[in-house]
């Protein structure tokens, strides 16, 4: 349990939240019209999309429906048991937060042939080892 009283978010719960904000962006809605969508507050879908609330089997259902996905996209990724990673893939990372850009960097870069990429890669590497040492 945490300071404050509250035990802090599991990984699935941070896992899922994270799947329900990135498709929510890709598809450009807002968490006003997800919450529409679900009969609750947007401020109920950030505590969804942090992970700080649990999202109910009901909801994620109805969240599936919107989003246009099967409730399976949510789980995507976690792999078996403790919310790790899938057995041939890296550990999916729960601190970096997703925002309109991030998810425009990850559409624009398939676009990009791998040169391309690799500029951006080394781009980004240098600018967070330069923020690091500031």
């Amino acid at each position: 349990m945490s300071l404050t009283g509250r035990t802090p978010p599991l990984p699935v719960d941070l896992h899922v939240g994270r799947r329900v904000a990135e498709r929510r962006m890709s598809l450009g809605h807002t968490q006003s019209d997800l919450g529409k969508a679900l009969g609750i507050t947007f401020q109920q879908v950030q505590k969804y999309e942090r992970g700080t609330n649990r999202i109910s089997a009901s909801k994620l259902w109805m969240t599936a429906s919107f989003l246009g996905v099967g409730v399976e996209y949510f789980f995507s990724g976690l792999g078996q048991g403790l919310g790790l990673a899938e057995p041939d893939g890296p550990a999916f990372d729960y601190e970096a937060p997703v925002t309109r850009q991030s998810i425009e960097i990850a559409k624009l870069s398939p676009r990009l042939n791998i040169d391309q990429q690799r500029l951006v890669l080394d781009l980004m590497r240098q600018m967070k080892t330069d923020e690091a040492s500031a």
